[in-house]
């Protein structure tokens, strides 16, 4: 990445060398996220060989995951907001360094679900902390756009590298998906101490809501592992449902505490930016399509095809190719249609891509798919990166790291959804059948998740661009 990063091309004036140093060192951040998730789900079967663990505990190593970095998502874009950026950006990445470790280090798996756990709930700090960072350092417009437009490229980068490193780690030793992590954050940790700055903040004189706090995380920790039980359809249907209720219960709780709290947790006026309503439904359901997908292709590639995970790896890799192309073409397409008209194209797309795939058969080579991940890869170069400029675009200073709380909180409920979802249709259709052609059927039905999800996404695009063709709906009631 060059020092300069002139975007003169999309309207904005050269970045000094000292922002774009900074900008890299934030996307080191995100992309460790990526690559860290991205390697953990292609080691587990060598995990699972080493450490004797079961298949429920084995799941529950990605699940452990998911549930920190959702349950404390808001929570730690609400705490950068009132403790600094800059602060809980460092005191995340430390305690992410620390608990990846551990991973590396475990011998049971209760270790192993206590690293993946922790180490969720860091990246759930660290993610908003340095979104916000990205906004703040950044002015408003076509700087902004393309500072953002690389920060997420490098997060989507970061997952389609790692499911390449992640293979070829795990040949070698699965303890080195945890170890490689921590030694590039090592890196980025020394870097951001002498680089990163941060604006005062007029929310550091703010009381921190922790009835807010409390309540909030609880019912997303529960929201999320109720999602996660759909995925095993052996659970217990009533505790499922219990857990569902309870969550609805203490969200319910958590709305009230927040309208009698004198320094709520979550300003509500938030939700007036149009934009950023329909950029977090956007994300949700972009999220939910392609983690639906992802487990239906390599379930696909892999038992149905015969592929081995590194050309599984190798044949998702193609999806990566909005780490070369967005940067370059997305803020010229933002600049001249909008963020919601660049979404849009975005999610019709990926509806494409995946509709492709419905008529998928056993003797299907990767000339048949290849088309499939190429549209893929095109919809995230157009889509992720303005879904993640509408979140924060317009919001005030003292709320980026919410606003860059609730469209994280999106992605990655929206993953937990869509997979759950397709994994539960999956198993549904599929009963006790074991042949070849019923688990084909069985992967065909659970389609129907990712393209369902596309085709929403696209017509809540779509009205957000007919209520904008009069209206300023980017524009943001003061909170």
């Amino acid at each position: 990445m060059s020092t300069t990063l002139s975007s003169s091309e999309a309207g904005a004036a050269p970045m000094t060398p000292r922002a774009a140093a900074t900008l890299i060192v934030l996307c080191g951040a995100i992309f460790l996220e990526g690559i860290d998730v991205a390697m953990l789900n292609i080691a587990l079967p060598a995990i699972r060989a080493d450490l004797n663990l079961t298949t429920t505990t084995l799941s529950g190593v990605v699940s452990a995951y998911v549930l920190g970095y959702a349950g404390f998502m808001l929570l730690g874009g609400r705490a950068a907001d009132i403790f600094g950026k800059r602060r809980v950006f460092l005191c995340a990445l430390a305690v992410f360094i620390a608990f990846s470790g551990l991973g590396g280090l475990a011998t049971e798996g209760w270790m192993l679900l206590l690293a993946r756990f922790v180490t969720g709930a860091a990246s759930a700090f660290m993610t908003p902390a340095g979104l916000a960072l990205v906004a703040t350092n950044f002015p408003e417009g076509p700087q902004r756009n393309r500072a953002v437009t690389i920060y997420a490229s490098t997060a989507s980068a970061g997952f389609s590298l790692g499911l390449v490193l992640g293979g070829l780690l795990a040949a070698i030793d699965w303890r080195w998906v945890f170890f490689a992590p921590v030694i590039l954050a090592l890196l980025i940790f020394v870097a951001a101490i002498r680089l990163i700055a941060d604006r005062p903040s007029r929310a550091t004189r703010e009381r921190f809501d922790i009835p807010g706090a409390v309540t909030l995380t609880a019912a997303m920790l529960l929201a999320v592992h109720g999602v996660t039980r759909l995925e095993h359809p052996d659970q217990n249907l009533a505790w499922t449902l219990g857990i569902f209720g309870v969550s609805a219960a203490l969200w319910l709780a958590f709305f009230l505490i927040e309208r009698l709290s004198a320094a709520p947790l979550v300003r509500f006026s938030i939700f007036r930016s149009g934009s950023l309503v329909r950029s977090n439904l956007g994300a949700l359901l972009f999220a939910g399509s392609f983690f639906g997908f992802q487990f239906i292709a390599t379930l696909y590639l892999q038992e149905l095809l015969g592929w081995t995970p590194i050309e599984t790896s190798i044949a998702m890799l193609v999806i990566g190719i909005d780490a070369v192309v967005a940067p370059i073409l997305t803020p010229r397409l933002v600049d001249r249609f909008g963020n919601d008209r660049v979404i849009f194209a975005g999610f019709v797309l990926a509806a494409i891509s995946y509709a492709l795939l419905l008529g998928m058969e056993l003797d299907w080579t990767y000339a048949a798919i290849f088309p499939s991940m190429l549209l893929l890869g095109l919809a995230f170069s157009i889509a992720y990166s303005p879904l993640t400029i509408a979140a924060t675009d317009g919001i005030h200073e003292d709320e980026q790291g919410l606003a860059g709380g609730l469209v994280n909180t999106a992605f990655q409920f929206g993953a937990a959804l869509g997979l759950s979802g397709a994994s539960a249709i999956g198993a549904y259709v599929l009963g006790e059948a074991t042949s070849a052609e019923a688990r084909l059927l069985a992967l065909q039905t659970a389609l129907i998740v990712p393209v369902a999800a596309a085709v929403a996404g696209a017509l809540i695009t779509a009205m957000g661009i007919r209520r904008c063709r009069d209206l300023s709906c980017d524009q943001v009631m003061p909170s």
